[in-house]
């Protein structure tokens, strides 16, 4: 007889892809955060969930998910692609300017919750051991959340979201000491070896090194030859092998995997092949984010909830507020306005990820007790739940949603400079490099995108606003950020092409102005009718250029040259305009005819 097959992979599948495709769409009609669905879905799937009432209701158990186990990896990894996209925007010469803020805001921020957090601890009279972890696991922000939600208020270059992220990554770094603390809090028969501190950090840093050097002698060759295969396939692949190795790298080094994420994406943003991985990586980041965001769900015990009701409401609410007032006072101490410090103070009171991390760790080596642990995870988790409220109570703070004063650059670097308006540059042949030319001649600002990895690779040597990319993806036309472009020019060869990115432009944004390169008058028509503002057919005009050319050099007066060259232009016109009625033809050699008329 043939064994039967482990379906618990598929049903845990099954759970997410449901909850996806089906609850958070409703949640998002009741204008609730898609942070609040998710993790009311891993409330109700988890084993505190439906999962009660599997042994009255056998029937229950295929939408129960009974080990958090199974998703973690996969949790993680949402985290690991968020980090990994939030370093594609950054470089590390943003990163040491922002020095200051990471190394002074976020230790003055860390540092002052975990200490105010552990005395208050202390106060209630636990031992030291104890006010150590809660104090640091409770003053760990949500990097997952906190960026997910700024990226969705678009206010990641905002002051409040530039310090946030600041002091996130600072929490992310700290994360290595702070487990090996915890390792030498740990109960012992011994002493904790002198070195094993410096040893530590040794590997950590030799894992850093490891990814940085690698990275710089592989990613770019390594995306070059996936490039020339023009296989969508194989660059997911090698975006997914990059993060998960660098991951792994991380790891063995004793650091996160999210940290090793991110070093693999500042080694990518300076590339020819930033743009398209952002747009390969896109559509999964938002399902694995969601996948983590339920995996936070099901730690939450309702049961606990029930009986310690107002001291989980307590420890809730004081500690955002502690923290909040901190890192506000933290913020004004380097330079910020107490409304802006406010405002960062409300994004990262609530809990984070990591604060699961110390508590396991501290669980594992007998540090806390398993109630308690479990009323610390009930209480970071609700906070973070909070966070999309907390945001939006801060953005309500200051006019228009807008921070009251800008902080000096050289303090908050913005993260990108993607919504400075400019022109797209569809294909960079020689074309594309006379417009770019002719652009920078007027000091008007473009990016272009040329999908062969060949002449972008040679590009790039002299002009750094060149970039590898698939020009038939909106997902990659949105990353450029299409709705503040100044233009989209389309000079790709390929017919096909050119009209499908005319017409996906045009879908995306109807006010965009779209000149577009044609071969002939056929085509112009075509592009017309895709939504080409301009179509400028090469081959019509080169033809006529060298009818006049000729007809001069063998004598005919230029008079009747004239007036038979814009006769046939007219007749040529009227073709297009016959093929596309409903456009503003472009009048051949000049400007559109209804700004002529």
């Amino acid at each position: 007889m043939e064994a039967a097959h482990d379906t618990t992979f598929f049903k845990v599948l099954l759970i997410v892809l449901g909850a996806t495709a089906i609850v958070i769409p409703l949640v998002q009609r009741l204008r609730l955060p898609p942070v609040v669905g998710y993790m009311a879905v891993g409330m109700a799937v988890g084993p505190f969930g439906v999962g009660t009432l599997v042994a009255d209701i056998p029937l229950l158990s295929a939408l129960v998910i009974d080990d958090r186990a199974a998703i973690v990896p996969v949790a993680e990894l949402g985290v690991a692609l968020l980090m990994f996209m939030i370093g594609l925007e950054l470089s590390p010469e943003r990163i040491w300017l922002m020095r200051r803020m990471v190394f002074g805001l976020g230790f003055a921020q860390l540092g002052s919750c975990a200490l105010a957090i552990g005395l208050l601890v202390l106060g209630f009279g636990y031992g030291k051991p104890e006010a150590i972890v809660i104090g640091l696991a409770l003053a760990m922000s949500s990097t997952a959340v906190v960026l997910q939600v700024l990226a969705e208020q678009k206010r990641l270059n905002s002051n409040s979201g530039r310090a946030s992220f600041a002091v996130l990554l600072f929490q992310d770094l700290a994360v290595v000491p702070v487990l090996f603390a915890l390792t030498a809090l740990a109960p012992a028969d011994g002493e904790p070896e002198r070195g094993a501190f410096l040893f530590a950090m040794g590997e950590a840093l030799l894992g850093v090194s490891a990814i940085v050097v690698f990275g710089r002698l592989i990613l770019r060759p390594l995306f070059r030859s996936v490039a020339r295969t023009r296989s969508a396939e194989f660059f997911v692949a090698a975006c997914l092998l990059v993060v998960i190795a660098c991951g792994m790298v991380a790891v063995r080094a004793g650091m996160s995997m999210a940290l090793g994420a991110l070093i693999a994406g500042l080694l990518l943003s300076g590339t020819e092949y930033r743009r398209q991985v952002e747009a390969t990586i896109e559509p999964f980041k938002g399902l694995l984010i969601g996948i983590f965001l339920m995996s936070i769900g099901m730690t939450l015990d309702w049961h606990i909830l029930i009986d310690h009701f107002w001291l989980v409401l307590g420890v809730a609410a004081g500690m955002i507020v502690i923290k909040g007032a901190l890192t506000a006072a933290s913020a004004r101490a380097l330079g910020m306005t107490w409304l802006q410090g406010l405002q960062t103070g409300l994004l990262l009171g609530p809990g984070g990820e990591f604060g699961f991390v110390i508590i396991a760790a501290a669980l594992q080596n007998q540090i806390i007790e398993t109630e308690m642990a479990r009323l610390i995870l009930l209480t970071v988790a609700l906070t973070m739940a909070t966070i999309p409220a907390m945001a939006a109570i801060g953005s309500r703070l200051s006019p228009r949603g807008r921070d009251a004063r800008p902080i000096d650059p050289s303090l908050l670097p913005p993260m990108a400079t993607e919504e400075t308006p400019r022109v797209i540059i569809a294909g960079f042949g020689r074309v594309g490099k006379m417009i770019a030319s002719m652009l920078e001649r007027h000091q008007v600002p473009y990016l272009a995108i040329d999908r062969d990895p060949d002449r972008v690779a040679m590009e790039r040597r002299t002009n750094q606003h060149v970039f590898y990319g698939d020009l038939t993806s909106i997902v990659l036309l949105r990353h450029l950020s299409l709705e503040n472009a100044l233009a989209l020019v389309v000079t790709v060869d390929d017919s096909e092409i050119a009209r499908n990115l005319v017409t996906a432009a045009r879908a995306e944004r109807g006010d965009l102005r779209i000149i577009a390169r044609a071969r002939d008058g056929n085509h112009a028509a075509i592009l017309y009718r895709a939504g080409a503002t301009d179509a400028v057919p090469e081959t019509i005009e080169a033809s006529l250029q060298l009818s006049e050319a000729v007809l001069v050099e063998i004598g005919i007066p230029m008079g009747p040259i004239i007036v038979s060259i814009h006769e046939k232009r007219a007749e040529l016109q009227d073709g297009i305009r016959a093929a596309a009625p409903a456009a503003s033809v472009r009048t051949l050699g000049g400007h559109r005819l209804r700004d002529r008329l």
